[in-house]
């Protein structure tokens, strides 16, 4: 089993990002399952804002996309800026709008037997808006959210350390990622084995 984490940082390799910090201990935890998984710094790549799959020459969502396919899990990884997803993680979303109108060989959407999780992270609150903004649009593309998909950290209310500046609720963000990793990979499992089919068709 293959998953892909898509780390929407604003800082580009190497800078230390905390949201890969707390996304590791989600790769970890599959990894102990036995998953293969790849990670991927969007704001290192050249995706330019758009609503399909391939721009032309010096686009490289394909590359991106193409990894998408290859993996049965993903996991959105995104700071909370301003209260929101950041800007990379909303481009990621508005580029995977096109996934909609793809299908695999047996005429479904290409999202759907893959599941998806959101790791958030953030100085202050807005992670639960943040999850349910990301989840609901994977859900939208196709993906299957199980329960209790996500992990994040915050520390309160008002400016305050970073994620590796303190241990300040590093148990909890640790222990419900690594159930979020167990849902993830059960639920990649049960779509394995009971794939969900094509939507009836409207004609």
């Amino acid at each position: 089993m293959r998953a892909v984490v898509l780390n929407c940082s604003l800082k580009k390799s190497p800078e230390p990002s905390n949201t890969q910090m707390l996304a590791d201990v989600v790769v970890k935890a599959l990894e102990e399952r036995d998953v293969e998984v790849r990670t991927f710094r969007v704001v290192d790549y050249d995706v330019p804002p758009g609503v399909v799959t391939d721009l032309g020459e010096g686009d490289q969502w394909p590359t991106l996309h193409d990894e998408l396919l290859n993996g049965e899990i993903l996991v959105v990884a995104t700071p909370t800026w301003v209260g929101r997803p950041s800007s990379i993680a909303q481009r990621v979303i508005e580029r995977m709008d096109a996934m909609l109108s793809e299908q695999d060989d047996e005429g479904r959407p290409v999202a759907y037997n893959r599941v998806a999780g959101v790791v958030v992270t953030g100085n202050e609150d807005g992670a639960h808006h943040v999850i349910s903004e990301v989840s609901g649009a994977l859900a939208d593309i196709g993906y299957t959210i199980p329960g209790q998909a996500w992990t994040y950290w915050n520390m309160g209310p008002g400016p305050g350390p970073d994620y590796p500046d303190t241990t300040h609720g590093h148990d909890w963000s640790k222990s419900t990622g690594e159930a979020m990793a167990a849902n993830l990979h059960a639920a990649a499992l049960a779509l394995e084995k009971s794939p969900i089919p094509a939507p009836p068709s409207s004609g």
